[in-house]
């Protein structure tokens, strides 16, 4: 029988990359010269710290540009409040990997709704969605690719 998962992961060396080629820019910039501006990358917290809150607001859209270019979603990042203290500012920005359950749920009720005849099973942080067709399995993965989830989805381990 068919089948495929649903998953929503982060491709880790390349946020590696898009923070690494981020870092390279902002020591090049005429605007962060002399400012110590880093992104520091902590498992999958991102760190931006720079000498005030207008710095901040100007290095994520670059961080963003980057992982972009790398192929990576920013829907799974969640800024965090800007910290002021002293003569540095620190932002965090929280990479989100994983379907939590609600948005599990939310998914197989989508897919329940189409009346597409496949079955969708919530197995941790990811969906097995199963059917006799592939046609109806093709029909799911571009349902969702057109719905706003909020988060990345991948869709792997297609199986026939």
């Amino acid at each position: 029988m068919p089948s495929f998962d649903i998953v929503s992961e982060l491709d880790k060396p390349e946020l590696t990359n898009a923070v690494d080629q981020a870092n390279k820019e902002l020591a090049q910039r005429y605007d962060f010269k002399g400012s110590n501006a880093i992104i520091h990358l902590n498992g999958q917290n991102i760190t931006l710290e720079a000498n005030d809150e207008f710095q901040i607001k100007q290095m994520r859209p670059l961080l963003y540009q980057k992982m972009t270019k790398r192929g990576i979603d920013i829907a799974c990042i969640e800024p965090q409040e800007i910290k002021v203290s002293g003569k540095r500012a620190k932002q965090e920005l929280l990479a989100k990997e994983g379907i939590d359950k609600e948005t599990a749920k939310k998914i197989v009720k989508m897919i329940k709704d189409k009346k597409i005849k496949v079955q969708a099973a919530i197995q941790g942080e990811q969906l097995r969605v199963s059917g006799k067709k592939r046609d109806d399995l093709q029909a799911v993965i571009a349902m969702l690719k057109a719905a706003d989830l909020g988060i990345p989805l991948q869709f792997q381990n297609f199986r026939d």
